[in-house]
């Protein structure tokens, strides 16, 4: 079942238990998500997961409900014949890359010359407002060479800011969910596959960094990171009620030394199998290895990280 693991009954074919994503449904729970699904044939797919999230409290720490995950399961239940689904509304899936607008905006600048010094203090300003949003989808698809993708699961979009001499964007930061499992950062981290499933999101994947081509200022990318390092924790337990214990990213060596890392002390662990997020069948391993660097927002993450609360 992919990311579905099902356990059944030793003299029959019957369901017991699906886990998915750390979580075990029950048998009774599976024949309660079905019956919403089936009885509530007026809702969206968006209404059925969140109500499915309300009637098994399936929350986040902070709360919210996992209606992403919900999503995920109902998808998996209904690829397997457990359910039928209403149809999809016709909107952009997470994952795939959407239109990019051209405009004055993110056209290309002057260029942008000197030290961290002279255009300091450098700010991450947080994407909130609809204006943000389109900014930053134009300049990431425009300049980034991955482009625009709809991202997985939670995020947290920055636009990079000088402000002198004058207030000017000189690049975008994009944090999202790490990857689901990767050898050498399961290994540094020490955890088991069960603590992994329960820990996950305590860590966040700087999944997009881009310094405008025109912006040519000496230390900047170390001087992003080392921001990002100092604000996404609060900005992230802010937005989703989890705090954060590490980020991690993903260098691409055809094209990036990863030196700003280095400078910004991310520590490098190794490289990944090159299968990337949705290999699920292991047909791709080692068509785009990349290094694997990351960085511990509390002085104790591995331990964390490791840690089973009761």
């Amino acid at each position: 079942m992919g990311l579905v693991q099902q356990k059944r009954q030793s003299a029959g074919d019957r369901p017991l238990a699906l886990v998915f994503k750390g979580r075990e449904f029950s048998a009774e729970e599976i024949g309660l998500i079905r019956e919403v699904v089936t009885s509530c044939g007026g809702l969206s797919r968006q209404e059925l997961a969140s109500t499915m999230c309300e009637l098994l409290e399936w929350r986040r720490p902070g709360g919210g409900l996992k209606w992403i995950e919900a999503r995920e399961l109902l998808a998996k239940l209904e690829a397997e014949g457990l359910v039928t689904l209403p149809p999809l509304v016709a909107t952009k899936p997470r994952g795939t890359r959407t239109s990019v607008p051209r405009t004055d905006r993110g056209a290309r600048q002057e260029a942008v010359k000197g030290t961290v010094g002279d255009v300091k203090p450098v700010v991450l300003r947080q994407v909130t407002s609809e204006s943000e949003r389109l900014l930053w989808r134009e300049l990431v698809g425009r300049y980034h060479y991955l482009g625009h993708k709809v991202p997985f699961g939670a995020h947290v979009r920055y636009l990079v800011e000088a402000s002198r001499p004058s207030r000017l964007v000189l690049g975008c930061v994009q944090l999202s969910s790490p990857a689901w499992k990767m050898a050498p950062r399961d290994q540094w981290i020490g955890w088991s596959d069960e603590v992994r499933r329960r820990n996950l999101q305590l860590i966040v994947s700087n999944s997009r960094f881009l310094l405008l081509p025109w912006v040519e200022v000496r230390n900047l990318a170390s001087t992003v990171l080392a921001l990002v390092s100092r604000q996404v924790a609060d900005d992230w337990e802010g937005r989703y009620g989890v705090r954060p214990v590490l980020l991690e990213t993903l260098v691409d060596e055809r094209r990036f030394s990863g030196t700003c890392y280095l400078a910004a002390n991310w520590i490098p662990l190794g490289v990944t199998q090159g299968r990337g997020r949705m290999d699920r069948a292991c047909t791709l391993q080692g068509a785009n290895p990349k290094r694997i660097f990351v960085y511990p927002l509390h002085r104790h993450a591995r331990q964390r990280l490791c840690r089973v609360e009761s």
